[in-house]
């Protein structure tokens, strides 16, 4: 099963450079990425059950031996990721296509975007596989680099101003996170997980606590956690629709799992555990409060993303199987309904010409198909009963009060007001978008969105549904996932079987 671990790097890339010598055959081109897609969430999902039944999964890459080579490893949260990640890709890229048939070419993907794309792709797939902090690094940069390329499609001045903020921050982050990994080198001499797992145990506090803040700093950037977060929400709203969906979906995430990697397997003991706890706190509340302030879908939308990230770094600031358990199912959680909602947001702009809550109405009416595929998710992030968003909430709030004390207490309460805070926002956009009186001229030609769109936004829907129906063999597999990753025990012995100090 080794011999896996590449493909969901290597077919992307692959694919991204056959797809560009198709850029005059797009039907073609169009066959070859979802093809990839598909490999690529095959592959997860065999991943997956080989690390859940046997454990982790471990490919040298070239043949050297880790701690010299390069190391890929699928354990049991990155395979989870992969399936998540490959799953909402796919989906996202069959919209993109529908989308491109029907829209001018100004917000319509070009040519390069199944390039860049797949790129993109590969970047996610590789940081969740990294088994060293420098190939980490490489993920980030890959999907950094497609990412300047997407959000900035069409060239449109809003575009290019908003994505230079973007990239401005990005590279501030990468700027940080590759100090601390040379920091980190000059500390152990290894960059190896698996062996930094042995050998930061051994330093003094102050450094150890030094390094642990710089590369929390660098990964808070890229979640968006607060008061890192100013710059997502003028960033994302601009995008192209498939793309500011997958944004959402997945790039913050990709910060999150760094966080909970680095956290679980590198400084365990919860030294920073208050820290987290604050500003999981200030994430979820502020976040909220900005999205209740917004007027237009897509900004509230990213304000709501913000703030729900808060409740996953509260999982990790546990530092409990519990606490962890929960995140994990978060993740999973967030980053299926959050890509959801803005597609959704993307066939609201396509049918009535705006996302601006003070320009739409009566499209529950007029459009009762798209009511449904915003109304199930806006509840499941709202976390009504019984959806995911329910379940993890509840994991998260449960674990919150068995871990005892102030913080976790105040943590709860804050979660407790973020969700109906996020219920009263979801029911703020249903009442004026989709069930007040008709705002769309009836003389108006009827805009049909096209088939593959709404497909794909359907499929969505059902996989946040499924996340309900599954809910109790997920959760089987985030304790487990959690349990392995505050034990630390079978990461490293999987990476290191001689031992290697």
């Amino acid at each position: 099963m080794s011999r896996l671990l590449p493909l969901p790097v290597v077919v992307p890339l692959l694919g991204a450079a056959l797809t560009l010598l198709l850029a005059d055959r797009p039907r073609v081109q169009r066959t070859v990425s979802v093809l990839c897609l598909a490999v690529t969430f095959t592959v997860a999902l065999v991943l997956l059950v080989q690390a859940y039944r046997h454990g982790p999964v471990v490919l040298a890459v070239g043949g050297w031996p880790p701690p010299v080579g390069i190391v890929l490893v699928a354990d049991q949260l990155a395979a989870l990721m992969l399936v998540v990640s490959s799953a909402v890709t796919l989906c996202v890229l069959v919209y993109s296509i529908g989308q491109g048939r029907s829209e001018t070419s100004e917000s319509a993907p070009v040519v390069i975007f199944h390039p860049t794309y797949l790129v993109l792709t590969a970047g996610v797939t590789n940081a969740f596989l990294a088994g060293d902090l420098f190939n980490l690094f490489v993920g980030f940069e890959i999907l950094l680099a497609a990412s300047f390329v997407l959000i900035t499609l069409g060239g449109t001045e809003t575009r290019i101003r908003t994505g230079s903020t973007y990239v401005v921050v990005s590279v501030l982050s990468s700027m940080i996170f590759l100090t601390g990994v040379g920091l980190v080198y000059a500390a152990t001499g290894t960059l190896n997980l698996a062996q930094l797992a042995q050998r930061l145990d051994d330093l003094p506090d102050n450094v150890r606590v030094t390094l642990q803040l710089m590369l929390l700093l660098a990964f808070a950037i890229k979640a968006a956690v607060f008061p890192l977060s100013a710059w997502l929400p003028d960033s994302y709203p601009t995008a192209p629709a498939p793309v500011t969906a997958v944004f959402a979906g997945l790039l913050t995430k990709v910060g999150v799992y760094a966080i909970i990697r680095t956290e679980t397997l590198l400084f365990p003991g919860g030294q920073v555990d208050d820290l987290l706890m604050v500003v999981a706190g200030l994430t979820m509340v502020v976040g909220i409060l900005g999205a209740v302030a917004q007027s237009d879908m897509k900004r509230l939308f990213s304000f709501t993303l913000v703030s729900h990230i808060g409740y996953m770094i509260f999982g990790v600031a546990l530092s409990t199987a519990a606490g962890l358990a929960g995140a994990i199912f978060y993740v999973v959680h967030h980053i299926t309904i959050q890509t959801t909602l803005f597609l959704v947001a993307g066939l609201v702009e396509e049918r009535a010409g705006s996302t601006d809550l003070r320009r739409l109405g009566g499209l529950a009416r007029v459009a009762p198909l798209l009511g449904v595929l915003f109304f199930v998710p806006a509840m499941n992030l709202a976390g009504v009963p019984p959806f995911s968003g329910f379940l993890g909430k509840l994991g998260l709030l449960q674990a919150g009060v068995a871990a005892g004390g102030a913080l976790p207490a105040t943590l709860v309460a804050a979660g407790t007001l973020t969700s109906l805070l996020t219920l009263y926002v979801a029911s703020r956009v249903w009442n004026i978008a989709f069930w007040r009186a008709p705002r769309i001229a009836t003389e108006e030609p009827v805009v049909r969105l096209p088939a593959l769109t709404v497909g794909a936004t359907v499929a969505l829907v059902a996989l946040g549904v499924s996340l309900t129906v599954l809910a109790g063999p997920l959760f089987d597999v985030t304790a487990d996932a959690a349990t392995d990753l505050l034990s630390r025990t079978p990461y490293v012995r999987a990476v290191l079987p001689g031992g290697v100090p």
